[in-house]
């Protein structure tokens, strides 16, 4: 048999070399994000390059199985695993590929893209396919916490609980996300913890602390904006207890890749975390969450996975966003509160004035 197979395209006679193509295929999760993808495959046909990639389309079809059809892709030799759907479906394929020579690809359409967002990945399937055909491939960092792989951020305290409500929800998206914050936020207890990395043991009081491979949570909410995917080292945040009126500075500095600037924020970077704290409780990989004990190991591998990149290495366009739209709703309504008061205090302290002239004439 030839490795020069017959094509014809318009009358004319084409040869592919099938042993110099490469082999991709592409882990749909038919339920993520807002649009249907039952044509995704009629997409793929039309815009992946068949000059360069031989490709078939399967759709997941239960919790895990994404994990199963990367695993068999890399034991057939597949090039290329295209992880179609959000972030728990980037993390359930890119732990099939971790310190393998299979590449993972992207094509964001989940509620928060945190992954895709930090890489510059456009949240546009065809613009995804065009860099797909490109293939330009980096090995870079992803990171494991008591035994689970994560590629974007990690974390306890607050942000578990919230990814834990967040799926008791039943519904996606940002509102839903902020929704949990803001009614969940203020009865939140912050625990004390004890946070051993290389330079030794420190204790701390609080709300939350999340463990940063890449810069942001999704939805352009930056926990770690200084984050680098190729550096071996974890951005861990600290984010201390704060009272109810800190909370909309910090939701704005969170979306404003400022929160590494704030009062409230401790930040450092390490390859090695051990974390003990008070009770046990949940814990957050990639935003899916899960109940864990009280000692917490999370560490960095450094370089482990093989991803398509974006060539072009434009910064993410400034969409808008209704994450920041509801904080700052939120924090004008602060403003307003603060302004009364101010309004109030001065008024008390002019009646206080007048009172003091009549009690010492």
């Amino acid at each position: 048999m030839s490795i020069f197979p017959e094509k014809r395209y318009a009358g004319r006679l084409f040869f592919v070399n099938l042993q110099a193509m490469k082999r991709a295929t592409f882990i749909v999760n038919p339920i993520s994000g807002t649009q249907r993808k039952e044509k995704f495959p009629e997409f793929v046909e039309a815009t992946l390059d068949k000059g360069q990639f031989a490709s078939e389309v399967v759709f997941t079809e239960r919790a895990g199985h994404a994990t199963e059809i990367a695993r068999k892709c890399v034991e057939q030799g597949v090039d290329v695993v295209a992880a179609v759907g959000g972030d728990g479906t980037i993390n359930e394929v890119a732990r099939a590929l971790v310190h393998t020579d299979t590449a993972l690809a992207l094509v964001p359409c989940g509620s928060g893209n945190g992954l895709a967002r930090h890489l510059g990945i456009p949240l546009d399937a065809r613009r995804d396919i065009e860099i797909i055909n490109h293939c330009q491939i980096e090995s870079l960092d992803y990171g494991v916490i008591n035994d689970i792989p994560f590629f974007c951020t990690c974390g306890m305290g607050f942000d578990a609980f919230i990814s834990l409500k967040f799926a008791e929800a039943g519904k996606r998206g940002a509102l839903t996300y902020v929704e949990n914050v803001l009614k969940e936020g203020l009865k939140y207890k912050p625990q004390t913890y004890l946070v051993e990395d290389e330079t030794g043991k420190r204790r701390y009081k609080a709300f939350l602390i999340a463990c940063a491979n890449a810069s942001q949570y999704g939805n352009n909410a930056y926990i770690a904006p200084k984050a680098s995917m190729s550096d071996g080292l974890m951005d861990v945040t600290i984010l201390e207890p704060f009272d109810v009126l800190d909370a909309p500075a910090i939701g704005l500095d969170l979306m404003n890749k400022a929160l590494d600037k704030n009062s409230k924020i401790k930040t450092f970077r390490c390859q090695r975390l051990h974390v003990t704290r008070q009770e046990p409780g949940a814990i957050h990989f990639d935003g899916d969450p899960v109940m864990t004990g009280t000692e917490i190991d999370v560490h960095m591998e450094s370089r482990g996975i093989r991803m398509v990149v974006n060539p072009s290495e434009v910064e993410p366009q400034h969409e808008p966003n209704i994450v920041i739209d509801a904080f700052s709703e939120v924090f004008e309504g602060i403003n307003s509160v603060r302004r009364d008061l101010e309004k109030s205090r001065r008024r008390l302290t002019a009646l206080n004035r007048v009172l003091l002239r009549k009690l010492n004439r």
